[in-house]
């Protein structure tokens, strides 16, 4: 169920800044956090002018500003408030804050009337019905067999309670009877056993381990001559009644002379003490469960001799000690004492020391005792020489930390006391025993008894009160000849006075701490009040004994909060006492706060009475109270004694709608507080403090939760046979009252939300005439709104619960993994309503509620039902699908997965994954997946796998992070892991795939076979798949796995987009990148990739360089589709060029490693400059050829750069020569000419003849000097012409050098010496003729070519010095001009 409420924008709301004329000189801390609600109740006194909810100590508490604007969600601002209000409640103030000595405050030390020292007599007396703090229940007769037995009886007779187990008991001279008194007609249970007459009986708890665990209470029964310890067995029957069972223990002692009346045991460690008429020891029965040496099954001893000797003064023996004996024992065990009162009111105090100790640490006599209250109050006559302390009550460290004992006087005072040890309060602290006690608090008698009225205008009986108000009534004898009294947590009072001058009937006085108005007190510079609701009862008859029939009260562990009434009212049932008298059993209960106000609002007395104590109920708690407690009673928590004497709850129509008004008109108005805005960057909405209707709904809701919001969800224990057991930390039952409750107050608000403001929706803001009130309103809606989120889930939640403990839980427990199974045990209540961790938790039970059920072959649409009606946001509609989806594949298993319908079930769970493929969890994800691959539905797996995996990221952030670079510490890394976790199922499938292939032939009979078709369905989904991440985490995976052959053999376009976005950092990548390209046939981009790695800064060797450059010339050599020749054309010269500047590297590299001139340590920087990244021509022209004088690749440089200084072109040239004879003159082999020839065909070759860097006429001119200067007469004379014509340089380019040499006449060749160029001109011409007529074309290139070579020929006969030669220079001449005849 929802409300129709106007949702709360996230966005700071128009005009939510409300301008305010200045700054608050004095700001708050800007650290405060904000409260969702305050108390807000003023003070009582002097607070007829102040609105009711505006005191200055809840406007302490009010909200403050907060530096940051809130972002929470209604759930988690809900669960915030019902945190807020539970450690508010906790604050409630210990007992020892309102009762005990009040010191003056600093600004009253000097006042008139100092603060008087611990004396209250703060009362309000009702006589009214509606306002009384205890009914009366019912009342149970003595059944009339026991006044039979009481007629028969002949020396005595004794009845008592034991209240805690329902029974009432008498004892008849020597015999003993318990009754249920519960039981109409119940059965009488007797102790006959022993013939003397029982003299004191008291209900213990035994020792841990010396009975069978059946016993659970110990009876002890004192005789005049023997005690007797008889067990019972105690149990609780379905309808709640108790069976009593007694037993035998054989256990028993002498006590002849004692004379024993008063019995007490400690529930904590078992041990029994008792004391008798006969003198003022105390003694302790000890019992074992077997005999060892020298010491019985049971004994006794006594415990006070020595002790009592060493504490009292010496006493002369003349004179006789006036008769003393302990009339009451009472044990302390949160602090390990023992106080004892005597028949002459003193008071001892005995520390309990394990095992059987006991010591005696304070003795306080009644004079000493009341010596402290006379220096508080010097003027009363009830605490005089008359009085007598008539009862003493223990107070446990759980309900205060100072005071320890309240002492009754016969006159109707209280004595609160208070234990120290060294000088210091022994706030429980067993270990060290007190040593001192002093009274710290006197509460007097009120001042009125309705049976002796007392006129008020005794002014001199009184005390005024430093803090204004009623005086202390000092003298009142109201209680007066007060008979016993009873004190029980945290305060209840009950106090026994005659009715009558035979003292044959009692008047009961009541009170009880006024725990509302305790509540609201909490003004630091003010201290607060003890005060009390009182009430007189008349039973009509003798009280003979009283107990508690339910549980000690305790609100919380700890004095802080211990007396909290209002926080149990609705989570524990009501103190109830059981009162024996002579007449029968009577039981009273205390009223809650929420039973009052039911109480009153019937019986208010019409319209305007009603309104009188409305507006009272209002000054007495606060608006925030009331607005609780007016819901409570909306929504039927009060509860009445029906004529029948039942309890039941108020269902009066009356009564609950004018509970629903008064929570309605009465619940205030929310407080915009504009002081606080200090700035503009706080809303003004932050600033509002909510209305104490709110504060009302919040305490309500906190109330019924209080005991399950910290508990956790599981116990697990282990079973007698070694099993676990799972169960529930709270029981069902109350979880079932609680959903109950909040139930109810959601229909409460939902049918009344058009009239609460808050949630009556955006048509509430037209009724607004401010712009703070509408903030004011928005702010409400907003507080309430989160309030109701929180029932709403609440009230699932515990549905969720029942559902779970409904199944066998331990096999759901078990069947998590491990780490949920923790957390699940760590689950509290708390985090399950109100933590996104706490629905994921619930939601991994439902998971494994729905996973049992299936297995054990239950209709998944039954169970997904079932959840979605009682607790639909545990299990949403995917849920349903993914529990159907798993059904399906479940029966698929069954039928098979070769089978056709087996495939069909495969394919429609398929089908359903995919539907919610954003609501799966990885383990669903990764149990879909192993199912399908264990069925070899392989494409199903892989489909479901990227199906997730692209809806956990419909963005595509992980595609965008990789595109980026994949930067570190960036969110979007957590998102391709969460999609790489199903990409990993896909590579597992792949591998199962492979795997189960490899086991079977491809084809049969030139048929596929179906290991092969399951092969060609996975990777065709694979191949298919248009997820990039995918395709690029695939081929991360391919190329880890080694299978980069696998990698080339993909078709899709998602290959070159990897490689290309990989290959800028790794060069496997680059390498499989034009590998991809050339085995598609798109040669130009291979070219281009291995361009790029040659010219990459990765660490490669020049020589793979080299070999990238030479596989890229031919790559752009080849034709590719789609380019054109431009394009190609530029790559091929880019790459041509570069091969040739890495060519030059690498002869520079091998020459550089045989260079002896190089050091041993600067040899392996110089090579690894040149063995890595191919350097520009100035580099290495700079920085090693130059340098290491080789001038060869100088030349080469110079043609790479395409340098044409002719000047240094030929010196460089005339330096290589030079060197290379050099070189080689000492050598044997090969001879100077040898290596000149080489080098210069070498570098013609590499030069290609270039004209500038290879310039012919300087080469021809340069080489005949250097063969006439230094290898005249060595080798063959035509070694020069020989070289060039091997070149292919044509007869034309070397015959016009030569004739120009000759015929320049210069050194060398002048005068005779050019026969040396004659000759090889000579020698030219021969091979020109002879090659031209061998190869049958024209002579010489034709005729005018012919005509000048026989012009040449006719001067060189001139020249030549050899006959022979001129012989042959004329022969040839003559052929020559014979061809060219006509």
């Amino acid at each position: 169920m929802s409300f129709a409420v106007q949702q709360t924008p996230q966005r700071p709301l128009p005009g939510a800044y409300i301008a305010t004329p200045a700054q608050s000189r004095q700001q708050q801390p800007s650290n405060v956090q904000p409260l969702t609600f305050t108390n807000t109740t003023s003070a009582v006194q002097n607070n007829a002018q102040q609105n009711p909810y505006s005191a200055p100590a809840q406007q302490s508490r009010a909200l403050q500003s907060s530096n940051a604007i809130e972002t929470l969600k209604p759930i988690e601002r809900g669960a915030r408030t019902i945190n807020q209000a539970l450690v508010e409640e906790t604050r409630y103030p210990e007992l020892d804050s309102y009762v005990g000595r009040l010191y003056p405050q600093p600004s009253q030390a000097c006042t008139a009337n100092p603060p008087k020292e611990g004396i209250s007599s703060d009362y309000e007396i009702s006589s009214d019905g509606p306002w009384q703090p205890f009914q009366k229940t019912k009342v149970y007769d003595i059944p009339e067999r026991i006044f039979d037995q009481y007629n028969r009886a002949q020396v005595s007779t004794i009845m008592g309670l034991f209240a805690e187990i329902n029974h009432a008991w008498i004892t008849i001279d020597n015999a003993l009877y318990l009754w249920d008194y519960t039981l109409p007609n119940p059965d009488l249970i007797g102790f006959e056993d022993q013939p003397n007459s029982i003299t004191a009986v008291k209900l213990v708890i035994p020792r841990a381990g010396v009975f069978v665990p059946a016993i659970t209470h110990l009876l002890v029964v004192a005789t005049t001559l023997e005690m007797f310890l008889v067990g019972i067995a105690c149990q609780t029957t379905q309808t709640g009644s108790r069976t009593v069972a007694l037993y035998q223990t054989k256990m028993h002692i002498s006590i002849r002379g004692l004379d024993i009346n008063v019995i007490e045991g400690s529930a904590k460690t078992g041990r029994i003490f008792f004391s008798g008429r006969g003198d003022n020891d105390v003694y302790e029965l000890t019992y074992q469960q077997e005999e060892k040496w020298f010491k019985n099954r049971c004994g006794k001893t006594n415990q006070t001799t020595n002790a009592i000797v060493a504490l009292t003064p010496a006493i002369p023996f003349t004179q006789k000690a006036p008769h003393e004996h302990v009339v009451q024992l009472v044990v302390d065990d949160s602090r390990n004492l023992l106080y004892t009162l005597s028949s002459r009111s003193n008071i001892r105090t005995f520390h309990l020391q394990p095992p059987n100790t006991l010591v005696c640490v304070i003795n306080r006599n009644r004079n000493d005792i009341f010596g402290n209250v006379h220096h508080m109050v010097s003027r009363t006559d009830l605490v005089g020489p008359k009085a007598s302390i008539v009862s003493i009550s223990p107070i446990s460290s759980r309900e205060a930390s100072k005071l320890h004992l309240m002492a009754t006087t016969s006159t109707g005072c209280r004595l609160f006391l208070s234990a120290t040890a060294s000088y210091s309060w022994s706030a429980g602290n067993s270990s060290s025993p007190p040593t001192s006690m002093q009274v710290q608090h006197v509460k007097f008698p009120p001042s009125q008894n309705p049976q002796s009225p007392r006129p008020q205008q005794q002014q001199s009986n009184q005390i005024t009160n430093y803090q204004g108000g009623p005086g202390i009534d000092t003298q009142s004898r109201s209680l007066d000849r007060t008979r016993t009294a009873h004190r029980y947590p945290p305060g209840y009072f009950l106090c026994f006075v005659p009715g009558n001058q035979q003292g044959t009937t009692d008047l009961i006085f009541l009170s009880t701490p006024d725990t509302g108005r305790i509540a609201q007190e909490q003004d630091p510079s003010q201290r607060t009040l003890y005060r009390e609701i009182g009430a007189y009862l008349d039973l009509g008859s003798r009280v003979e004994d009283l107990g508690l029939v339910s549980a000690p009260f305790a609100a919380a562990p700890s004095p802080a909060g211990f007396g909290n009434e209002l926080a149990v009212q609705y989570d524990v049932s009501s103190t109830e006492i059981a009162i024996l008298t002579n007449t029968g059993i009577h039981t009273i209960r205390r009223r809650r706060l929420v039973d009052i106000l039911a109480a009153m609002i019937r019986q208010g007395g019409g319209g305007q009475g009603i309104e009188a104590e409305i507006r009272k109920f209002i000054l007495y708690y606060g608006r925030g109270e009331a607005a609780a407690t007016a819901l409570a009673v909306a929504c039927g928590q009060g509860q009445d004694v029906t004529s029948d004497s039942r309890l039941a709850n108020i269902t009066d129509p009356e009564i609950l709608e004018r509970a629903r008004k008064m929570f309605i008109e009465h619940g205030g108005k929310p407080i915009l507080n504009e002081n606080s805005i200090v700035d503009q960057a706080v809303p003004a909405i932050d600033t509002v403090r909510p209305s104490p209707r709110h504060e009302g709904l919040a305490l309500y809701i906190s109330r019924l939760v209080r005991s399950i919001w910290k508990a956790p969800l599981i116990y697990e224990c282990i079973t007698p046979t070694g099993g676990l057991s799972v169960v529930p930390a709270v029981s069902l039952q109350k979880l079932q009252n609680i959903q109950r409750d909040l139930t109810q107050l959601h229909e409460f608000l939902n049918s009344n939300k058009s009239f609460i403001e808050g949630l009556a929706g955006p048509e509430a803001l037209t009724r607004v005439s401010t712009k703070q009130e509408e903030v004011a309103l928005q702010a409400e809606h907003r507080a309430l709104h989160s309030l109701v989120v929180l029932i709403s889930d609440i009230i699932e939640g515990i549905s969720f619960v029942l559902v779970l403990f409904d199944e066998r839980t331990h096999e759901i427990v078990l069947s998590l993994a491990d780490t949920i199974r923790q957390q699940v045990r760590q689950l509290t209540y708390e985090g399950l309503f109100a933590t996104t961790n706490g629905k994921e938790l619930a939601k991994e039970l439902v998971k494994a509620i729905v996973n049992r059920n299936i297995a054990n072959g239950s209709n998944v649409d039954t169970i997904a039902e079932a959840l979605r009606r009682r607790c639909g946001s545990f299990c949403s509609a995917d849920d349903v699908v993914i529990f159907k989806a798993q059904e399906q594949l479940k029966r698929a298993s069954e039928a098979g997965s070769a089978s056709e319908y087996g495939r069909n079930l495969l394919n429609e769970s398929l089908r359903l994954f995919q539907q919610v493929a954003a609501s799966l969890s990885t383990d669903q994800l990764q149990w879909a997946v192993n199912q399908f691959v264990s069925m070899q539905f392989y494409a199903g797996a892989i489909q479901l796998a990227l199906s997730v995996a692209k809806e956990s990221d419909r963005g595509n952030r992980a595609l965008t992070w990789i595109t980026d670079g994949r930067p570190e510490k960036d969110p979007r890394e957590a998102i391709f892991n969460g999609r790489k976790q199903c990409y990993d199922l896909v590579h597992q499938i792949i591998s199962a795939v492979d795997q189960n292939s490899s086991q079977a032939p491809e084809t049969i009979d030139g048929q596929y076979t179906l290991a092969a078709k399951r092969r060609s369905e996975a990777y065709s989904v694979i191949d298919n798949s248009d997820d990039e991440v995918f395709q690029t985490d695939l081929y991360d995976w391919y190329l880890a796995q080694g299978w980069s052959d696998r990698l080339l053999e993909v078709q899709s376009p998602y290959v070159i987009t990897y490689l290309r976005r990989k290959s800028a950092d790794d060069v496997a990548h680059a390498d499989l990148l034009w590998r991809y390209y050339a085995q598609s046939d798109k040669f130009h981009d291979a070219a281009s990739v291995q361009l790029q790695l040659a010219k990459s800064g990765f660490d490669l060797f020049l020589e793979k360089r080299i070999e990238y450059l030479g596989r890229a010339k031919a790559n752009a050599s080849v034709f590719t589709s789609g380019v054109g020749r431009q394009p190609r054309q530029l790559l091929l010269h880019e790459v041509s060029d570069l091969l040739d500047v890495a060519n030059i590297q690498d002869d520079l590299l091998q020459r550089l490693k045989a260079d002896s001139r190089i050091s041993p340590e600067r040899r392996p920087e110089v090579l690894k400059g040149l063995n890595g990244q191919i350097l520009s021509l100035t580099e290495l022209y700079n920085g090693y050829a130059d340098q290491a004088s080789y001038f060869d690749l100088c030349i080469l440089i110079y043609q790479a750069s395409s340098y044409e200084n002719e000047t240094d072109i030929k010196a460089t040239w005339q330096n290589l020569l030079e060197s290379t004879h050099k070189e080689t003159v000492n050598l044997e082999s090969p001879l100077p000419y040898e290596a000149v020839i080489e080098k210069v065909r070498t570098l013609g070759n590499r030069l290609n003849l270039s004209e500038t860097t290879f310039p012919i006429p300087f080469l021809v001119a340069m080489l005949e000097k250097y063969a006439y200067e230094y290898q005249r007469g060595i080798g063959p004379s035509t070694w020069i012409i020989d070289l060039f014509l091997d070149l292919n340089i044509a007869y034309e380019s070397i015959l016009p050098v030569l004739e120009q040499m000759l015929h320049n006449d210069e050194a060398p060749f002048r005068g005779k010496n050019r026969h040396y160029i004659a000759d090889d001109l000579l020698y030219l011409i021969q091979r020109w003729f002879q090659n031209t007529e061998r190869a049958g074309g024209r002579i010489l290139g034709g005729e005018s070519n012919s005509r000048a070579v026989s012009d040449v020929l006719g001067e060189l006969q001139g020249v030549l010095r050899d006959e022979g030669r001129v012989e042959e220079c004329r022969v040839l001449r003559r052929s020559i001009e014979q061809i060219l005849l006509p």
